[in-house]
């Protein structure tokens, strides 16, 4: 065996033993360590502050920005992402209709995000919201 086929099958040895590691190490194991940030629940605020404020807006978080508002129907809290899906303005919750409005050019969004009135027509992304003692929690 000449110098150039030992280096090559001590080239191909080496790759061929590391290969196992390199699978293991990219294989995803489910822990919450692993979890994405955009899929654990958020902090948003406080039960006083959407009490006192009707609503809680958070601008930077690891899931966007955030509208918690109390809805009028059995006092359900309601989560989306305020910005229209026409122009990207930030729209308001109308707890006298039940309904979030764009005050840019009126397209309006049920309690579930889904478009009623055009011009929009893509409904707001909507996200789980829960209450953990005095803490408004979001995902």
């Amino acid at each position: 065996m000449n110098r150039r086929n030992f280096l090559n099958w001590v080239g191909v040895g080496t790759i061929a033993s590391s290969l196992p590691l390199a699978i293991a190490a990219c294989s995803s194991k489910e822990t919450t360590q692993n979890t994405p940030k955009s899929q654990e629940w958020q902090n948003i605020g406080t039960s006083n502050e959407l009490n006192t404020n009707g609503k809680l807006l958070a601008k930077n978080t690891p899931i966007g920005e955030v509208l918690v508002v109390k809805t009028s129907l059995a006092n359900n809290l309601v989560a989306v992402n305020p910005s229209c899906t026409h122009a990207g303005c930030t729209v308001e919750w109308k707890n006298d209709t039940n309904k979030f409005v764009c005050p840019c050019h009126g397209s309006e969004f049920g309690v579930d995000g889904k478009v009623i009135a055009a011009p929009a027509t893509t409904p707001l992304k909507t996200y789980a919201v829960k209450i953990d003692g005095d803490t408004i929690l979001v995902q």
